[in-house]
């Protein structure tokens, strides 16, 4: 078995990007009100670790230049699809 040192640095990236969220979670002091700024990071940290599992786990990385660029397109439609929707939301209630 080879021994992969970037899938292994992905894995840390990934486990510290979790580990924020669970920081961030405690963080608000267990309050059931919505925070604008709790809601934004975990969106956020989402986010970003969808874009590093479709580069290095779906292979993004070595497909062509108009995959990457319409999936990094995708998550960026997605990021700010779900934060009109809380931000809105926010308002209208």
């Amino acid at each position: 078995m080879k021994f992969n040192k970037r899938l292994l640095i992905v894995w840390a990236v990934l486990a510290a990007l979790t580990l924020a969220y669970l920081w961030i979670d405690h963080a608000a002091d267990g309050s059931l009100r919505p925070s604008a700024v709790v809601t934004s990071s975990v969106i956020v940290i989402a986010v970003i670790k969808v874009r590093i599992i479709f580069r290095e786990f779906m292979e993004v990385r070595q497909a062509p230049a108009l995959l990457c660029r319409l999936t990094d397109a995708w998550v960026i439609l997605i990021a700010v699809s779900l934060l009109a929707c809380y931000f809105i939301g926010s308002q209208i209630h």
